[in-house]
């Protein structure tokens, strides 16, 4: 009895928290365990759907470049998407293994700065945060030297002209 009355208030917990949809899918079910089951298959899928959910967040993760015309948000963005899918599913890398990954991920042009990153900072303790914030702020110098540049340029074409 006490077990029925345990089950019968994790059900309508259950039932209040789901939409609608999700509420029909799952209402035939006559136990916790069931509805706990059906919506673990819905939203995960079966061993293998996640098996293969998995093989093709790793593929993306071992294959993640910074794309040519990316900032580094944006790419950080896509690494941080693949990250939390593998999560989700059970797959996890360690904090040092990420910031690798990142480091790696980034054009020959980084290279300066991923070469300072590493000598200067022991990669198993940075947090990906930190190196995020690094790289925001090389971007962002990189992209203020370029337009004084191409200011300079402009001013020198100019005079040139006159």
């Amino acid at each position: 009895m006490k077990k029925d009355k345990i089950n019968a208030k994790a059900m309508n917990l259950l039932y209040c928290a789901l939409d609608p949809n999700e509420f029909n899918q799952i209402f035939i079910c006559n136990s916790t365990k069931k509805i706990w089951d059906r919506l673990q298959v819905t939203h995960e899928g079966t061993n293998q759907v996640k098996e293969s959910k998995i093989n093709l967040l790793v593929h993306n993760y071992e294959l993640f470049k910074m794309k040519p015309t990316e900032t580094i948000s944006e790419m950080f963005t896509r690494f941080t998407n693949i990250i939390n899918g593998l999560k989700s599913l059970g797959k996890t890398y360690t904090n040092g293994e990420l910031v690798q990954k990142v480091l790696r991920s980034l054009p020959k042009k980084w290279d300066p700065k991923t070469t300072v990153i590493q000598e200067a900072k022991d990669l198993n303790t940075l947090f990906l945060e930190e190196l995020l914030g690094s790289l925001i702020i090389h971007e962002l110098n990189v992209k203020r030297h370029s337009e004084d540049e191409s200011k300079k340029k402009k001013i020198n074409f100019l005079s040139e002209k006159s």
